[in-house]
């Protein structure tokens, strides 16, 4: 009767504990290359940089290369697709014919940060300071008293690209924004806790030493355009045509006595976009087109030409498509997207034994069980989710369990707590067959989030069984 018992029941269980010594190796070398990705990578552009670099090395071509040429797409091609620089498609052409469908891992490389407003620089009270909008959802109190750095482009008025990266090197000056003292804090104190730092009070503390020429009226801002004038080339109207992200200037480290843990900036959702890389690398003649697409603006409701909500996808499918087939119809582009499967690889919340009111304990997802599975996302009555059919999840469940994946199910939160979303639905517009599915996180939207590396690497060993399948 116990083993009958044993049967019926079930419970997700650590990860640590189903892997061997061996493959506890693989899980920490996998980490080390994940870190190194996320110091190189802090903005979408740095991402795309690195990812098509990466791509390169492992025999990609830029589907630039094939278009109006002469070569017929063959099973086995590996292609990317430049979006702007700030998206990115990698493709290994399967042996069945595009429009049968594609296996899909679709991911972000965007996310929570500050802008540097059009007009950033003032000076005020002696001291020179950049005005900033937030991107994303974030806590504003979260980015008070912390050193910052300064990433972006710069497109000068001779029409030159400049890239600016300051604060990063260790040499380098870092960024600030002041925070009220306690002795003075009273009525800030009083206030609700997204109320305690106002959106226009995220002013970035730059300098403040005046210009030597006293005729001048605003010295302390004049002497910051000479330094940035002398370095850069670059003038006050030059801010007007930028892109420059404000981001903690911090390395990933480990995290714990133990070393289990990757603490850094950026993971979501570049953590499942590194993954997704990594996986598609070591993808070799598939029967499906295996597929990593890489994407922007999704912590913005995925607007824009480089996010998800653009026909960027769907317009190199259609590429892809016309190089396979001589007789091209745009209904195989259709088919090709609608005949697709699908896991949208983004974070999801885990378990915080400090906060455990937010979360239905028995439905969460939980740090070193395994990558996480999300049938629905949404908020409160499911409210703009996906919501991933059953035979999905049981071709899915049987994929992981066949190439032993460390894997657990689970909800973003209690079904009145809030809610929040992912691409998942706008691939599943198409008629792909969508779902959740990536590494659950602590401190999600933080500057600095937390991942466990065991999650991290059975998200690249799911992604690697589902592209393969």
């Amino acid at each position: 009767m116990s083993e009958k018992k044993d049967c019926l029941s079930f419970e997700f269980k650590n990860g640590w504990e189903k892997i061997n010594e061996a493959e506890k190796k693989d899980v920490y070398a996998l980490s080390e290359t994940y870190k190194t990705f996320l110091d190189k990578g802090k903005t979408e552009r740095e991402c795309v940089k690195e990812i098509i670099k990466q791509a390169e090395e492992n025999g990609y071509k830029n589907i630039e290369d094939f278009i109006g040429g002469k070569e017929v797409l063959k099973a086995g091609e590996k292609i990317y697709a430049n979006n702007k620089g700030k998206a990115v498609a990698l493709f290994v052409i399967g042996d069945t014919p595009i429009e049968k469908g594609m296996h899909v891992v679709g991911a972000h490389i965007d996310s929570p940060r500050l802008d540097l407003k059009p007009f950033p620089l003032y000076e005020d009270g002696g001291l020179g300071l950049f005005k900033t909008h937030y991107y994303g959802g974030i806590k504003k109190y979260q980015w008070t008293a912390m050193p910052l750095a300064l990433h972006g482009v710069v497109i000068n008025k001779k029409g030159e690209k400049i890239n600016i990266v300051i604060g990063e090197d260790e040499n380098d000056p870092v960024f600030f924004i002041t925070d009220l003292l306690p002795h003075l804090a009273k009525n800030q104190n009083e206030k609700k806790l997204n109320e305690g730092i106002s959106g226009e009070g995220l002013n970035i503390l730059i300098g403040s030493i005046p210009y030597e020429d006293t005729e001048i009226k605003e010295r302390v801002k004049y002497n910051i355009l000479k330094l940035l004038n002398d370095k850069y080339e670059i003038e006050e109207e030059d801010f007007l045509t930028a892109e420059i992200e404000v981001v903690p200037a911090s390395k990933a480290k480990d995290v714990g006595l133990d070393k289990s843990l990757i603490g850094a900036y950026g993971q979501d959702d570049r953590v499942c976009s590194y993954t997704a890389m990594k996986a598609i690398f070591n993808i070799k003649n598939p029967d499906k087109t295996a597929v990593a697409l890489l994407v922007d603006k999704e912590e913005i409701g995925s607007m824009g030409n480089t996010g998800m909500q653009s026909r960027f996808f769907e317009n190199v499918v259609a590429e892809l498509v016309s190089l396979q087939s001589k007789d091209f119809n745009y209904l195989k582009v259709r088919r090709a997207l609608a005949n697709s499967k699908v896991l949208s690889a983004d974070v999801g919340a885990g378990f915080d034994p400090n906060f455990p009111d937010v979360l239905d304990k028995r439905n969460a997802a939980f740090i070193g069980k395994g990558v996480l599975v999300s049938k629905y996302t949404g908020a409160r009555g499911k409210s703009g989710s996906n919501d991933a059919n059953a035979e999905f999840l049981g071709v899915l469940r049987k994929i992981f369990n066949n190439d032993h994946v460390v894997w657990q199910i689970g909800e973003l939160g209690k079904v009145d707590q809030g809610g929040g979303g992912t691409i998942a639905y706008i691939l599943a517009n198409y008629g792909a067959e969508v779902v959740d599915c990536g590494v659950p996180l602590l401190c999600m939207h933080a500057p600095i989030e937390i991942a466990s590396k065991m999650d991290i690497y059975m998200a690249y060993k799911a992604y690697k069984a589902f592209l393969k399948a």
